[in-house]
Parts: C-alpha cells; structure tokens; sequence
C-alpha cells in the first residue's frame, strides 16, 4: 500500500474512554493510537469521551474524520456511529447496525443460528429459569455472560446446578439479556481482519479457568501463539468462517472474531468485536505484525479507510 501523505487526514479526533466498564481498556487503546498517528505526522487529538461533552467537543473541533476506539455500551454499540452518522464525520470502523448487532452477543447467535454458522447451543436465563432445566439442555460446564459486554467483564464459568444462580446474579448487574453458553472443549482462536485482508490465526493458551479479563490485560502468563500451528487448510477454513461472520453482521473495516475448534475438529464461532484492542495485550497488532504490519501502519490503515467511506455505513 503506498505511503499516504499525512496532511490527506486533516484533523482526526480519536475517541476513548467512554463511560462502559471497558473504559480503562478503551484509554490504554487510545493512547497507543493516538501516539502512532502523531509519530507519522497525523494532526491528531484524544478526546476522552463523556456523555455530556462529547458532542460539543466534536462540533467544535472542527475534525475531518474520527478513529474510534471507544470499548464497550456508548461507544462499540452504534451509539457513538449513529452521533458521527448526523455530524457526517467520516469515522473508522462498523457502522450503526452491524455495531449495535455484534455488541449483543444474543443477537448475533440468533443471526448466525439463522444463516447456518456454527455457535455454541445457548440459553437466555432470567430469575424465573429452572436451572435443572438449563443443564439438562446444555450440559455442564456452561459459560455465563452477560449479552452486552466486551472484555469477559461479567462472565462465569459454571460446572455445578447449584452455582448457576450467583452467576446469573453476577451477569445481571449489566444491561442486557443474559445467557448461558454451551462450554466448549477444546482450543481457542482468533482471527483478526483488516478491510478485505483476513490476518494470521493466533491461538490462545491461559493458565487460568478461561481467556478472561486477567489474561487479556494483565496477566503476563497468557501465551499467545503466531503461526497457530493448524494446517494450512484448517486455518485458511477458520479464516474463511471468521470473513463470513464478519460480512454477515454487516461489518467494516476491521475487527476480530473469536473462535473454538473441539476436540473433534469442529469450528464454533463465539463472537465478533468490531472494536478490538490496541493495547499493548491486544491480538490484533499482533496478528498484523505477524503479516509484517507495524502497529503505526495498522492504525494508518485503519484510519485510511475513512477516506473512502463515504455516507453511511448501515
């Protein structure tokens, strides 16, 4: 791709921060982002986004476009994209709907149930579900979560009747549906895509119950490994599953899919985040340097694509 003269962005806003309980994950992204785009003489500006500033702040800052990198309610859920759609600020990634249906993990089973995908069996719970009920359909272990976060904030791995309850309880604290998730054993992977161009499988290994909030962010025991070891074939299948789960939600410009492969060999698609991290624990920057893609020329892709994008994205 040829070198982009950096005064073609204008002024770019990047947003982060937000008020979701990713909110210090979305800070760490952009921080990163925005020190990227000033290294390649990009006039570009955090703005740590608040309910009642962020629209003045937009509308009065003159920006030519928006790098989004907000995590989370308000800002990976169509939210903020619907704001930038009226102020026609070209922005970077998904737009309205494809947003708004991939942050609400029941919705994107149900449209991927629908067209055929392959997605864990699942169950919504509520304070009214019979629990026995709920294990005899799924099995145990099942994966609790709330339907609306990123991050694994909420979610709980239940092996006994007994605890699905507390686990509910925990998930509940947060908007949204909840639900109960078939656990899958097996191996866990994830594909990153950039425009049209699916990156490199990584695989995830933790020492921990599963890839929760720890091992994303904090725990330094995670390992993360790039080439992934399929064959050839098997990983160029789940690349073609993750582009599918990309293109049925309606998404743009980048994003990641996450994956299981069973210990029969079969794929499960777990979930699509049109807003991942970019942080120094983030898979993305490192599936792409896996291709030979530089985290500045990662975020310079990213934002090039708001070039041509034009109107909305819905």
């Amino acid at each position: 791709m040829a070198p982009i003269d950096p005064k073609k962005f204008g002024k770019v806003a990047v947003l982060m921060g937000g008020w979701a309980a990713e909110r210090e994950v979305s800070l760490k992204s952009g921080a990163a982002v925005l020190a990227a785009m000033q290294q390649r003489g990009i006039d570009a500006h955090g703005i740590d986004v608040q309910r009642d500033t962020v629209l003045g702040e937009l509308q009065q800052g003159d920006y030519d476009r928006v790098f989004n990198i907000l995590h989370g309610p308000g800002g990976e859920d169509g939210v903020i994209q619907g704001v930038l759609e009226v102020l026609g600020v070209p922005y970077t990634g998904s737009g309205v709907m494809a947003s708004a249906l991939a942050m609400d993990k029941l919705r994107t089973k149900q449209l991927l149930e629908g067209i055929g995908l392959p997605t864990p069996n699942y169950m919504v719970l509520d304070e009214d579900t019979d629990y026995e009920y709920v294990a005899a359909n799924l099995g145990l272990p099942v994966m609790v979560k709330p339907a609306q976060q990123g991050s694994s904030i909420g979610m709980s791995k239940v092996e006994r009747v007994e605890n699905l309850h507390s686990a509910w309880q925990a998930a509940a604290q947060f908007e949204g549906a909840v639900i109960a998730e078939q656990w899958i054993e097996g191996k866990e992977y994830t594909v990153a895509i950039l425009g049209d161009e699916v990156l490199p499988a990584i695989r995830l290994e933790t020492p921990r119950t599963f890839y929760d909030y720890e091992a994303k962010y904090v725990s330094n025991d995670t390992r993360y490994i790039c080439p992934c070891g399929l064959p050839a074939e098997q990983e160029a299948q789940l690349q073609r599953l993750a582009l599918s789960t990309f293109q049925a939600l309606g998404a743009k410009g980048w994003g990641r899919v996450d994956l299981f492969i069973d210990k029969q060999d079969r794929p499960w698609i777990i979930e699509l985040n049109t807003l991942p991290g970019m942080t120094d624990h983030s898979l993305v920057p490192m599936a792409a340097k896996a291709k030979g893609i530089a985290f500045d020329e990662l975020v310079v892709r990213i934002l090039q694509q708001t070039l041509t994008n034009k109107g909305s994205r819905n």
